[in-house]
């Protein structure tokens, strides 16, 4: 017996994971398969003649209609991502594959929620320039703040401070309280170094017990003399009750200026790091 496959395609469509979309010249809904609900949470009678912009997050609408306008234009677009607002108001992350008929004078384009995959490779990039303990910038990150700090330095004849900051005797923690506690004190000493800084300065861990930070458009050494004070007084605040007997260690920071002490990344870093173990010493 011979399959009419004219009569199945329409069931084919349906049974799909992937949402299709079938879309008039004016934006206005023909045809959605049933797969619309799980990616959006209408039912297909829902978006049936309403306007498929209405459903775009606001935020992507321009690049979405210029991608629409690439589409009729006859040229498919099959690599396109956008947010789309669900009925219930979350929002989700689309791939598109699209393409102008023009004998039937309809854009179908098929959806696939690449959600999970857009978290995913959020993550992904975020662990490539955060320290997974403290959550800081890490060293390639703040390698290249610091180069950019320094061509923005050097392009408006500006200043910036680099601090290079080791926690003294960290080792004792560890080997007296756990290596639990210190992750938990260095989580302290990221924290407070947030506290201390503008938005626009970096903080980083270097490794271990070392950390950075970088201020930029510094006015005077006076202003880095006093943001070291500052940090000093706010790290050797005591630690709470919940850290038992263990007590707040003393840290050691030593200071590098653009241009004074160095022009490149390299050099500000060895100075700063020459200038901490100099104060260690003493």
């Amino acid at each position: 017996m011979a399959v009419d496959l004219q009569a199945l395609y329409p069931k084919l469509i349906h049974l799909m994971l992937d949402t299709v979309f079938v879309v008039d010249k004016d934006n206005q809904i023909v045809f959605v398969s049933d797969a619309c609900e799980s990616l959006l949470g209408y039912l297909p009678n829902e978006l049936i003649g309403t306007l498929i912009t209405h459903y775009m997050h606001p935020d992507d609408l321009a690049a979405t209609r210029d991608s629409i306008v690439r589409v009729m234009s006859g040229k498919p677009h099959i690599d396109f991502r956008n947010r789309y607002i669900r009925k219930d108001g979350g929002i989700v992350h689309i791939l598109w594959s699209a393409r102008w008929y023009e004998q039937e004078r309809v854009r179908v384009g098929v959806a696939r929620d690449v959600t999970d995959l857009m978290q995913a490779e959020e993550e992904l990039r975020y662990l490539a320039h955060h320290d997974p303990l403290t959550k800081l910038t890490n060293r390639a990150l703040f390698y290249d703040r610091l180069n950019l700090g320094l061509s923005t330095a050097h392009r408006y004849q500006s200043n910036l401070a680099l601090l290079f900051l080791d926690i003294n005797d960290f080792k004792g923690i560890n080997d007296v309280h756990g290596h639990a506690a210190g992750d938990r004190v260095l989580c302290t000493v990221a924290r407070r170094l947030e506290g201390c800084v503008r938005e626009t300065d970096t903080v980083a861990r270097m490794g271990g017990d070392e950390f950075t930070v970088l201020l930029t458009d510094i006015k005077s050494t006076t202003a880095v003399a006093e943001k070291v004070d500052q940090i000093l007084t706010v790290l050797n605040e005591p630690l709470g009750a919940e850290f038992g007997e263990v007590k707040m260690p003393s840290c050691s920071i030593g200071v590098a200026c653009y241009p004074a002490d160095g022009e490149d990344a390299d050099t500000l870093l060895s100075r700063a790091d020459s200038h901490m173990y100099q104060i260690k010493r003493t």
